[in-house]
C-alpha cells in the first residue's frame, strides 16, 4: 500500500472539500474532512470494483453512505477514483447538477446506488445488499458508512438486529465516531454509551480504531474486518476520528458541521493543506 500517495489524495480531497462548499456557500465540511482518510483508504484500495458501474453491482464490492450530508468527500472520492470527471466537482449543489447536496440516483451518477439523506436507513439498505449477494453466491463484501449521531435514529438498531439474525457475515458497518453532531456533542444530546459493548450484544463483532484519520490504523482495521467476514456475523468498525479534521480552526468544533468557509476562512485552510493531484 503506497502511503505517501494516499496521503496525497487525502489532502486534494479535503481542498475539493473545502473549495465545493465555499462555492455555493452551503454543504457539510466538518465530517467529510474528518471521513477523509477511510473514503480514500476504501476507493483506493480496499473496495473490489468493476471498471464499468452498473446499479446491480454483482460480481463486485459495494459501498453505501448513510451519512449522506458528507457528500463532499463522496463526490470527491468517486471522481478521483475515475467515477465521473474531475471538473464536473465545480457544479456542486448547483441548478440541475447530478452533485446534490445529499447523493441521489434520478440523475445517474455513478458510484451513487441509493439516496441518502434521511438519516438511519443506509444500514438497512446495506443488510439487503449483503444478503442479496449471500442467496445468490456472489461472495463479495458490502461496506457502509454512519454517524455516530445518526445512530441515534432507531432503525439503525432494527438493522443491527436483522443483520446478526440473519448471519450477515459479509456486511462491514463503519461507524464515524466524532462525538460531534449538529447540535453539539452526541454525548450531550443524546449519548450511545458504551457502543461496542451495545454492538457485541445486539450479536455484531466490533473492532474499535483509535487512531481514525491515520491511514495505517484504517488500512489495518480495514484488513482485520475483511478477514472476519464469513464467521456468521456481521462486523463493525468504530472509527474515532475529529471533524474538521486537516484544518486546525475546524477541528473537533460541531459549528462546521454544516457551515461553508468564507473566503478568508477558505484561504487559511487551503494554506494548511498542499495542492497534491491539482485543483478542479
Amino acid at each position: 500500500m503506497d502511503y505517501a500517495h494516499l496521503e496525497n489524495v487525502c489532502h486534494q480531497v479535503r481542498r475539493d472539500i473545502l473549495r465545493m462548499t465555499h462555492a455555493v456557500n452551503s454543504g457539510h465540511p466538518g465530517g467529510s474532512l474528518g471521513c477523509t482518510e477511510f473514503m480514500v483508504a476504501l476507493y483506493f484500495h480496499h473496495l473490489r470494483r468493476n471498471p464499468t458501474f452498473t446499479m446491480e453491482g454483482h460480481g463486485e464490492d459495494l459501498f453505501f453512505l448513510s451519512n449522506g450530508h458528507i457528500s463532499p468527500v463522496f463526490y470527491s472520492v468517486l471522481a478521483r477514483s475515475g467515477y465521473f470527471p474531475v471538473a464536473e466537482l465545480a457544479s456542486f449543489r448547483k441548478l440541475n447538477s447530478r452533485l446534490q447536496g445529499h447523493p441521489a440516483t434520478h440523475e445517474g451518477l455513478p458510484g451513487v446506488r441509493i439516496a441518502t439523506g434521511s438519516l438511519g436507513q443506509g444500514l438497512s439498505v446495506a443488510c439487503g445488499a449483503a444478503l442479496a449477494k449471500k442467496l445468490s453466491g456472489d461472495r463479495h463484501l458490502v461496506y457502509s458508512l454512519h454517524g455516530d449521531g445518526e445512530l441515534q435514529e432507531g432503525q439503525n438498531w432494527e438493522a443491527f438486529l436483522f443483520a446478526a439474525h440473519h448471519g450477515i457475515d459479509n456486511l462491514i458497518a463503519t461507524i464515524d465516531f466524532n462525538n460531534k453532531q449538529i447540535d453539539g456533542n452526541v454525548e450531550d444530546v443524546l449519548g450511545l454509551g458504551d457502543l461496542r459493548a451495545k454492538l457485541l450484544a445486539f450479536g455484531w463483532q466490533a473492532l474499535v480504531v483509535e487512531q481514525g484519520n491515520g491511514l495505517r490504523e484504517v488500512h489495518a482495521s480495514l484488513v482485520k474486518a475483511q478477514g472476519l467476514s464469513g464467521a456468521g456475523k456481521p462486523t463493525a468498525i468504530i472509527l474515532r476520528t475529529k471533524m474538521g479534521k486537516g484544518v486546525d480552526f475546524m477541528e473537533d468544533d460541531h459549528n462546521w458541521h454544516g457551515k461553508a468557509p468564507n473566503n478568508d476562512q477558505l484561504a487559511m485552510a487551503l494554506a494548511q493543506l498542499p495542492q497534491t493531484l491539482g485543483d478542479y
